[in-house]
This record gives C-alpha cells, sequence and structure tokens, in this order.
C-alpha cells in the first residue's frame, strides 16, 4: 500500500510539474525518443554481467539513441542503493525523469521470461504514465520472452540451440522462476514445446509448475544420468547461484546428485545468450516501430 501511495505521490507531482509550463506557453517540444529496458535486476555481479551485455547488443543496434534501466524489484533496488554501488530506479521513477529530460517517446521492454506479477505491475506503471497530460506524449511496451504461442515456440527452439550438442544420457533443465499469477502457464507450455523437440529437455521451477518434484520420476523413466542445469531467467543471479547450483540439500543440483544424476551447472543468464537475446530484442524492434504508429 505504500508503495502504491508513493507512485501516485510520484504522479501527482510530475503532472504539475510538466503540466504547467505547458499549459503557459503550450506543449511545443520536439519528439525526442527513448528506450528503457526494464529488468527484475541482480545484486551479484555475475547477474549484472548479463544485463551490460544486454545493454551492449541495443546500443548496437539503435546507436545514438538514449538508453536507460529500472529494476521492477524493490529488494534489489535497496539492496544496491545500501550498498552504494549502484543507484537503480524503478520503472515510474525511470519513466518520470525521461518525462522532465524532454523526452516524449518511450519504447519500454521487459526483460522478464514470462507475463508474470513483474510484468503487470510494469503494465500497470505503463498505462497511467500513458494517462498522464503534458507527459510523454507516446508510450509502448516489448513484451516478455514467452507470451504468445510463436514466442514459446521460437524460445524453445533457441534455448536447445543455445545448448549444443549434449551426450545421449544427458539432459537439460531449464529452471524458472514459477509464479502463483496466471503467467506460469507459460512454462509447462515451453515444456511442450521442448518435447516437441528433445524429449531430454526439462522445465522445472523453483516455486510453481511444474517443479523438479514433477521432473525427478521422468528422469528415472529416461534413464538419464548426467542433466545440465540451464537458468530460464535473463540473469544467473542468487536464484541460480543457490536454489539452482548451491550446496544446499534443497538445490537442484544437491537434489539430482541424491538420485544420482551427476549435474552441471551452466551460468549464464539469457540476457547474455545471443540466440534467446535475440527474441527480447525482436520484442524490442517491435516496441520501437509502434512509437511511429501509436497516435498522439
Amino acid at each position: 500500500m505504500q508503495r502504491l501511495a508513493r507512485f501516485f505521490v510520484l504522479l501527482f507531482l510530475l503532472q504539475l510539474a510538466l503540466a504547467a509550463p505547458a499549459l503557459a506557453h503550450g506543449d511545443a517540444r520536439p519528439e525526442k525518443q527513448a528506450i528503457l529496458l526494464v529488468a527484475f535486476g541482480s545484486s551479484m555481479p555475475e547477474g549484472q554481467k548479463a544485463l551490460k551485455a544486454f545493454d551492449a547488443t541495443v546500443r548496437r543496434a539503435y546507436p545514438g539513441m538514449e538508453i536507460r534501466w529500472a529494476w521492477t524489484s524493490r529488494i534489489i533496488r535497496d539492496k544496491l542503493t545500501a550498498a552504494k554501488t549502484a543507484h537503480p530506479e524503478s520503472p515510474a521513477l525511470a519513466l518520470a525523469r525521461l518525462a522532465e529530460d524532454g523526452y516524449t517517446q518511450v519504447a519500454v521492454q521487459s526483460l522478464h521470461s514470462i507475463p508474470g506479477e513483474e510484468f503487470s505491475d510494469l503494465e500497470d506503471t505503463v498505462a497511467r504514465f500513458r494517462g498522464m497530460p503534458k507527459g510523454l506524449r507516446k508510450i509502448t511496451l516489448g513484451q516478455p520472452l514467452m507470451t504468445s504461442p510463436e514466442d514459446i515456440q521460437h524460445a524453445a527452439k533457441a534455448l536447445l540451440e543455445s545448448q549444443g550438442k549434449r551426450k545421449p544420457d544427458e539432459a537439460v533443465i531449464f529452471m524458472g522462476h514459477g509464479t502463483p499469477h496466471s503467467g506460469n502457464a507459460m512454462y509447462p507450455a515451453l515444456q511442450y514445446h521442448l518435447w516437441l523437440l528433445d524429449p531430454d529437455a526439462f522445465v522445472a521451477t523453483v516455486e510453481g509448475v511444474p517443479s523438479l518434484d514433477d521432473v525427478l520420476p521422468l528422469l528415472a523413466r529416461h534413464k538419464i544420468r548426467s542433466a545440465r542445469l540451464v537458468p530460464l531467467m535473463a540473469v544467473a543471479g542468487d536464484h541460480a547461484h543457490n536454489d539452482m547450483a548451491g550446496k544446499e540439500e534443497d538445490s537442484f543440483a544437491s537434489r539430482l546428485k541424491a538420485q544420482g544424476i551427476a549435474s552441471t551447472p551452466v551460468l549464464q543468464g539469457l540476457a547474455e545468450t545471443p540466440a534467446v537475446a535475440a527474441l527480447w530484442l525482436e520484442h524490442l524492434r517491435r516496441a520501437v516501430a509502434a512509437l511511429q504508429d501509436e497516435p498522439k
């Protein structure tokens, strides 16, 4: 509730700041475009490495265009601010600053894997800024990695391509976060499309469906002796290092070992995996192109 209250205060102050000069002199600002990349965020250097890699890719694709970042996780933002290593902004604050700096058109691109709670909050933020008088004239929103059936097909193909060849008895398990949000349905859908391409490719989530409990019997049935563990997330952050590859007995690696299955963690975020990053980049291309189509 406090977060929502602060959000509305920010919107109100921004309206006052932008509307007053515009009402006095007319809104004669020239069109000025920017891209806002939005990720969950990471407090680990290994996780931030993936975001930097994607940032470099976007800057090569859009030379000369303003590129900014926002992180949806308040916990991560607070950690970095307290550590004085960075001062990441929320999507609302980042959009407010872009408007204050004279930008009139912004393409917002999500780096979330699925349209879950974090993306729903981002959608709400973008919608509220769209309705603000004398603020940003146009805002478009690029979709997460997997939203449509076509997205899921492309993601399945890209994920498997990124792993190259494997041994005959080696599986690959893509670890997602999982959520009670309806967006969790993307994970079972991805599992279906992975199986169409590779019967030994699995999806398991930390907090959703399918879980590792669902996958373990299938590994036994397929006589799997080893497995690669790959984060199904933009960054290989805390979840990848602890829930997936950690030494605790409830980590994916430890639970597989208990079943006699050797594991090889792949600590690389999807944002730094070229075949997958290309899918997010295509969503961004559509969001930037839509700036020209959206009415003022």
